[in-house]
């Protein structure tokens, strides 16, 4: 076998890169089925983006709404994501989903509780029912301290504050990962039969973003590096409400629970404007019309001081609105001085989540590399072209556990793949690049052009002069990027953990432009002004990307067909409509 000696070498059954709720979710799988597991997270354990998602977890328990089952769960999922998504994946979530939170309540997760003591359901935007189960609007904290909680007790290994650069393959297959550790700069060698990619989007590829730092499209990038195939990267979802005030705050994420508990949305003049948009569901539409339509109302002269929308809940009791959204309340008060029950809140769309990512199977999560698996947000199918509110975090559980479940099944049923020291020799090379270059450019004066180009040209609204114009720049920013300059040592050196993210974010960066290029209607978040309507055509295939000779190619793939009793289904959304 080749010598890899000379780095830091570790041997497991699988590697879980990501330490978020899908991953964290892999992994407790995992070390059930027998596995030895490692988790590796870019940032410390409990930091995790998880912790972001606030409002609740989709489950059609029907706690709440007694009228509610698998099936409208499924119907509001696939109507959610105008038909694009896996629907098999939308099936196993709807039906899975409420044995998933059970498990998690099992663990120790604390919900808040109706007067009978069953889990308490709010309602939110896109779903018929009250079916988002809820702790406060800190939903997604909990959850993360519970599966780490369970995951340290049942004992898997972490590698924090490491950073994955490479995924290594033998004979076409999964043979490990190599990466470094952020603090001092080593590189180490992980050895692995199968891996599990969970380290959810791409948000710092854009300016205004709820995403925090490490949300760079790390996993999305080394997968497609490894020849796995992304799908549907154009549905970029802005989530509507997001912080606009002060500067140094913006994109912070205000939860749709505000809404779900009773938020207005005004414009300046007063108007409550969603009743324009969508009369029916008013400020509980999908956040893809929600997004579209403060936008609208801000290009339109209608918006607020700051260039956004006016959010309130100030009409309920303010003991009311501690209660049920007390993280809303201290944040504003905090960090935008405004209390929440005395007045309104400003807000803005923000970019949020991404529903394209790696292309898996349904029952399996497996990516089209043997030894290869997704899960979460950096994972594409489920939510079609939009995601509905709180099918994230239910997403994490669902498909977090297949992940785990079909790695640890391949991984015994395989021998560990022979290491390339070819591969990590390239890495290694490159990753020590920046130090050599003289003269260089700052990787920051990179980041934030890049920003500037994706949030300008390829956000919420798109023309193909915008994205025609973006693709030029991408390619001029990978040239900058290719000769980036860092300075000083390898220990501590953020700049240098930069001029590595900029790689993926432009890999992602480049899929989603070429995908909402190719994409010639409006669908879901994908929203064109000189296209703005659906295309049937369009509304059967998935955008599919991969990497050939070194060059990014597009594909289109036909949606999978529905079967006749989902297809029936679908079509009784009507009567099912009315009986409620």
């Amino acid at each position: 076998m080749t010598d890899i000696s000379k780095y830091e070498t570790h041997e497991y059954d699988v590697l879980i890169i990501g330490a978020g709720g899908a991953g964290l979710r892999a992994a407790i799988e995992a070390l059930a089925q027998g596995a030895r597991v490692a988790v590796v997270s870019k940032s410390l354990l409990g930091k995790a983006h998880t912790v972001m998602a606030e409002g609740g977890i989709a489950a059609a328990m029907a706690n709440v709404d007694k009228a509610d089952n698998w099936k409208t769960h499924f119907r509001d999922t696939m109507n959610g994501g105008k038909r694009l998504n896996n629907w098999r994946m939308a099936q196993l979530h709807a039906q899975e989903a409420p044995d998933r939170v059970r498990e998690l309540e099992q663990w120790g997760a604390l919900f808040d509780r109706t007067s009978d003591g069953e889990i308490l359901q709010r309602a939110f935007g896109g779903h018929s029912f009250k079916r988002l189960c809820h702790v406060g609007d800190r939903t997604g904290l909990e959850m993360i301290r519970t599966l780490q909680d369970r995951g340290v007790q049942q004992g898997f290994d972490v590698f924090m504050e490491c950073t994955i650069i490479r995924l290594l393959t033998s004979d076409g297959r999964i043979s490990g990962a190599f990466g470094y550790w952020r603090e001092q700069g080593r590189f180490v060698v992980f050895r692995a039969k199968a891996i599990v990619i969970a380290t959810g989007g791409i948000g710092k590829a854009y300016r205004v973003t709820s995403n925090s730092w490490e949300y760079t499209g790390d996993g999305m990038a080394l997968a497609y590096e490894a020849g796995a195939d992304l799908q549907d990267m154009e549905f970029v979802q802005f989530h509507p409400t997001g912080m606009v005030w002060p500067p140094g705050v913006q994109g912070i994420l205000v939860t749709e629970a505000v809404r779900g508990e009773g938020g207005i949305l005004r414009n300046k003049n007063g108007e409550r404007f969603m009743e324009k948009y969508d009369p029916k569901r008013m400020e509980l539409s999908t956040r893809d019309v929600v997004a579209r339509s403060i936008y609208t109302e801000v290009k339109e002269g209608r918006g607020s001081e700051h260039g956004g929308a006016f959010l309130d809940i100030s009409h309920k009791p303010a003991e009311y609105v501690k209660k049920k959204l007390p993280s809303m309340y201290h944040q504003f008060k905090e960090l935008a001085d405004v209390d929440i029950t005395k007045g309104p809140m400003e807000v803005g769309p923000t970019c949020h989540y991404m529903m394209g990512g790696i292309r898996v199977e349904a029952e399996t999560a497996q990516a089209s590399v043997p030894g290869l698996f997704a899960a979460g947000e950096a994972a594409a199918g489920l939510h079609g072209a939009n995601r509905l509110g709180g099918n994230s975090l239910s997403d994490l559980l669902v498909f977090g556990r297949r992940a785990g479940l079909s790695a640890t099944q391949h991984a015994k049923s395989t021998a560990h793949g022979v290491i390339d020291q070819q591969q990590i020799a390239e890495a290694e090379r490159e990753m020590l690049a920046p130090f050599d270059r003289s003269p260089g450019e700052n990787p920051y004066s990179v980041h934030r052009d890049l920003q500037e180009v994706m949030q300008n040209l390829v956000g919420i609204f798109r023309t193909e002069e915008d994205m025609t114009k973006a693709l030029n720049e991408l390619e001029k920013l990978k040239a900058r990027a290719a000769h980036v300059r860092v300075e000083g040592s390898r220990m501590f050196n953020p700049g240098w953990h930069l001029a590595r993210d900029l790689k993926s974010m432009l890999t992602v960066s480049e899929a989603v432009t070429r995908s909402a290029l190719a994409r010639k209607e409006s669908r879901g978040a994908h929203s064109r002004i000189d296209f703005p309507g659906y295309d049937e055509q369009w509304g059967r295939q998935n955008n599919v990307t991969s990497r050939e000779a070194g060059v990014m190619k597009l594909r289109q793939v036909p949606v999978k067909e529905l079967p006749d009793d989902l297809k029936q289904l679908l079509a009784e959304e009507a009567t099912l409509g009315a009986a409620k």
